[in-house]
């Protein structure tokens, strides 16, 4: 009755936008090509083709590469973001920044470095960023 062919090309064309919902608790990696939005609390690696958003009420705490970024929230951990990464008013921020630019608001908060400029030229995917780390190690 229906083509699953069909239903699975416009699935993967087609961003979502993912929201953890406040007083929800996640632990685990997160990957998705769309957008998201953290309410909750996250622990782990997330992976954001898109744009993600952490709420006021939102928390993570790890590894995160995406697109472009706003926080309102607080992150403990380490940021890779692609274009543009804004800490909004409310924002707490313990880390370590690598972007290509940043809008920092007057009352939010941030404790690490910062890496900017040409340091990325195109966040697609957090391998290939790990790839050149072990490069550079090895």
């Amino acid at each position: 009755m229906f083509n699953r062919n069909m239903a699975k090309n416009n699935t993967s064309e087609t961003a979502s936008v993912n929201i953890i919902g406040a007083g929800t608790s996640l632990e685990g990696d997160v990957t998705t090509n769309g957008d998201m939005r953290i309410d909750g609390s996250l622990t782990g690696t997330i992976n954001v083709k898109g744009k993600l958003v952490v709420g006021p009420s939102g928390s993570v705490q790890g590894e995160i590469i995406c697109q472009n970024a706003d926080v309102f929230g607080t992150i403990k951990g380490k940021i890779g973001v692609a274009e543009l990464l804004s800490l909004k008013s409310s924002a707490k921020l313990t880390g370590d920044i690598i972007t290509n630019k940043i809008a920092i608001e007057p009352g939010a908060i941030f404790s690490g470095s910062c890496s900017m400029g040409g340091v990325i030229k195109d966040i697609k995917s957090g391998t290939a960023e790990k790839a050149q780390l072990t490069e550079k190690t090895a």
